[in-house]
């Protein structure tokens, strides 16, 4: 990652340039996976039907407006760090664990979906605790565990759905 321009006063939080750089990566992963499931999940709530349509549309449209907020948190912390954030479809299709879906899927496949993006979000951002526990980065640390508390918890809720 290229830290700020160099007109730019250093960042200098106790933390050295080579873990940020590593933290923001990560971040960087991190904010492609919730940006991609944002989308995923406006279009899902654009395009649902079926029975579950009411119920689905509104539980859509709470995760999404979720994972707006959470974007500017991931994005502002890698700021924080000393780094731009990703801010480009191309970007994100670069750096993203979660795929497209093309077409429009049944309900069911939609819920499928969202669960196996929830759970891909919390996966990269656990990848990132190593390095940050090295370095004690507490503010990186704590958004990660409040990112995973709600896609964790996403997850089950969409799973549960499924159950018959």
């Amino acid at each position: 990652m290229q830290a700020q321009t160099k007109t730019s006063l250093p960042v200098d939080i106790g933390i050295d340039e080579a873990s940020r750089a590593k933290i923001a990566e990560g971040l960087s992963r991190l904010l492609a996976d919730t940006y991609t499931l944002y989308l995923k999940t406006h279009n899902f709530h654009w395009n649902v039907t079926g029975p579950m349509f009411q119920t689905l549309h509104l539980m859509f449209e709470q995760q999404y407006t979720e994972l707006a907020l959470a974007v500017d948190l991931i994005a502002e912390r890698i700021r924080a760090l000393g780094y731009p954030a990703p801010g480009t479809y191309s970007e994100f299709v670069k750096l993203s664990s979660i795929s497209e879906t093309p077409g429009v899927p049944k309900a069911t496949d939609m819920i499928r979906l969202l669960v196996e993006g929830q759970e891909a979000v919390v996966r990269t951002a656990r990848s990132i605790f190593p390095v940050v526990e090295e370095v004690n980065d507490e503010p990186t640390a704590d958004l990660l565990t409040q990112r995973m508390q709600v896609h964790e918890k996403t997850a089950w809720m969409l799973r549960s759905l499924l159950e018959e």
